[in-house]
């Protein structure tokens, strides 16, 4: 560790395992049917959000994040902008109304800024929190105005989901205030949630996919986001691949529950803060790979959660298929979605990260195509399309 100086309308199959425990952690009592959602949010895309400074173009935008303020962090990839186009610092703020607030970060003393830029966190103290995805394995934590604090993990070791003090390829991370415990999907290279003391970043813990102990092993034959099952021939009461595949995001709920999205894998899985498997739910698991009409076959990229202090929704992005899906997250139960393929306002082109604020705001992020992050108005619920 390293310290600054100074110190749409496409098939969704559903599979909820262990309910009776999920809704035990959610207040729900087992047996108990929770009651139905009949509304659910709406949301207006806002085509003039962000603004960017006269003469700046976004690289790939990797991630988003917002504060306690509802300032909106930003992660580019100033490197992929083609030369001779003006582009702003990797991380870029800005406020709600979309005004550019400040930037800053790129190589400096002391430590070790990531090749590509992969995710983004703010945390409940104010801190910024940095990760990438080339070949990496670190994370960086940094103060509001860039100014270096610690760095977890460094190069130059054997990669293995056994090492506790490095990563490998990190995707994303967050804060979870009550214990004040930094939690990482160690996502491309590894396949575990790994987590550490967010003020020491003295490791804590970590497990698999169901709670498993992480394995290095390749994926076995099924596992990968390219296999080519149809929709029809998955069995409902297959539980799929014991371990992750490409753990792409992770966020903790209000009421202590651990997301974890498991994008090649094509699920959203749950955990108690103590690596305890709940539940999982399926996210277009008909989508299959290049040529066949769905990208890469990879579909959940990351999650988010509604701003009521129940969190009643969650919001679950699907990469291929280029749309956010919307669930009851007490029995992850496919409520609606949005979105489709393309670069125009509210359209998708490769859908990566996103966040919400304290008003209900949703952020998303695009790479490749994309390249940019869009910001989608909370305009209150509305009744549920009937099924």
């Amino acid at each position: 560790m390293k310290r600054a100086s100074s110190t749409g309308s496409a098939l969704l199959v559903l599979a909820v395992i262990q309910t009776a425990a999920l809704h035990a952690t959610s207040g729900t009592s087992a047996g108990q049917t929770p009651a139905a959602v009949r509304q659910i949010p709406n949301f207006e895309v806002d085509p003039s959000w962000p603004r960017i400074p006269e003469g700046w173009v976004l690289g790939q935008v990797a991630s988003a994040a917002a504060d306690e303020q509802d300032h909106i962090w930003v992660l580019q990839r100033p490197r992929s902008v083609r030369p001779g186009r003006g582009t702003g610092p990797p991380v870029m703020e800005f406020d709600e109304d979309g005004n550019y607030v400040q930037g800053w970060g790129g190589p400096g003393e002391g430590y070790d800024w990531p090749e590509s830029e992969h995710g983004i966190h703010v945390d409940h103290e104010g801190y910024v929190w940095i990760g990438g995805q080339a070949d990496e394995d670190q994370i960086l934590k940094f103060t509001s105005d860039g100014t270096f604090v610690m760095q977890i993990g460094e190069g130059g070791h054997e990669k293995t989901n056994r090492d506790t003090e490095n990563f490998w390829r990190p995707s994303d991370m967050f804060v979870y205030p009550p214990t004040n415990e930094l939690y990482v999907s160690d996502g491309y290279g590894n396949k575990r949630i790994i987590v550490f003391d967010a003020d020491t970043g003295e490791y804590k813990r970590m497990w698999g996919a169901f709670g498993n102990v992480p394995s290095d092993d390749p994926p076995a034959e099924g596992e990968t986001g390219a296999n080519r099952t149809l929709a029809t021939e998955f069995d409902p009461a297959d539980p799929g691949p014991p371990q992750f595949n490409t753990v792409h995001g992770v966020k903790v709920s209000n009421d202590g529950l651990v997301y974890a999205a498991d994008r090649g894998g094509k699920r959203v899985q749950v955990f108690t803060t103590d690596g305890e498997y709940l539940a999982q739910a399926w996210i277009d698991r008909w989508c299959l790979v290049a040529g066949q009409g769905c990208g890469n076959g990879q579909t959940t990229a990351s999650v988010a959660f509604s701003a009521d202090p129940e969190q009643q929704f969650l919001y679950v992005a699907s990469r291929s298929p280029a749309r956010i899906w919307v669930l009851d997250r007490s029995t992850l139960e496919p409520l609606d979605s949005f979105g489709r393929p393309g670069i125009a306002p509210g359209e998708f082109g490769v859908l990566h990260h996103m966040t919400t604020d304290s008003s209900g705001n949703l952020y998303t992020s695009e790479v490749q195509d994309g390249r940019r992050v869009q910001k989608f108005v909370y305009t209150g619920l509305v009744d549920a399309p009937n099924e």
